[in-house]
């Protein structure tokens, strides 16, 4: 047998391990992204939890203000949804869904705190304090778990997109994934205008 029929031999047992290796690599990383969603998914539901307990404790002293709170519920709602879809189906479009939601009900939270802080007596309520501190508690550890997500979407997308790998990635089925961008990003991102 000469050494060209063993290479010829060879090189679809080569490709193939090649292929496999691609093929497990981009499996590693879209479980890794899956397991950096989880950890946004159980900080969003802290928050979640937390919410119905403030809104309860502001209804006492913020009876004027019943369409904020409703509100915040309902968005609150809505939010859980979104976040229920992405758990079955880690897709572009259930993120961006998810990103919505969570984007209405940071406007209303914020709406929420503006208002309460006409209510001298809400705001010295202990248990409104309370719970304030856990969710900005939470707040920084969602942050901090959609900096890891982006990161290992990030990984995933740039193993799914290069040459040769998009070979094995669109012969198979591996979808890019979306970022979570936040709205909040933008705003800090913006100039800030002083002026004398």
């Amino acid at each position: 047998m000469s050494y060209t029929s063993i290479a010829l031999l060879l090189l679809p047992v080569v490709l193939i391990v090649w292929g496999v290796l691609i093929y497990n690599g981009l499996v590693a990383l879209a479980n890794q992204m899956r397991n950096a969603f989880s950890q946004i998914d159980v900080q969003l539901q802290r928050r979640y939890d937390l919410i119905p307990n403030l809104v309860e404790t502001a209804k006492a002293y913020m009876k004027h203000e019943r369409e904020t709170l409703e509100a915040v519920i309902v968005a609150r709602n809505q939010a859980v949804q979104a976040t229920k879809q992405v758990r079955d189906d880690l897709s572009s479009e259930t993120m961006r869904a998810l990103q919505g939601a969570e984007s209405t009900l940071g406007g209303l939270m914020s709406r929420f705190f503006a208002l309460a802080e006409s209510y001298p007596d809400l705001k010295a309520d202990q248990n409104m304090r309370q719970l304030q501190e856990e969710l900005a508690s939470t707040e920084n550890r969602i942050a901090f778990a959609r900096q890891a997500y982006n990161d290992a979407v990030m990984r995933y997308n740039i193993k799914r997109e290069t040459f040769p790998n998009s070979l094995i990635a669109s012969r198979f089925a591996f979808l890019p994934a979306e970022t979570w961008k936040s709205e909040e990003t933008d705003s800090i991102r913006k100039n800030v205008q002083v002026s004398f």
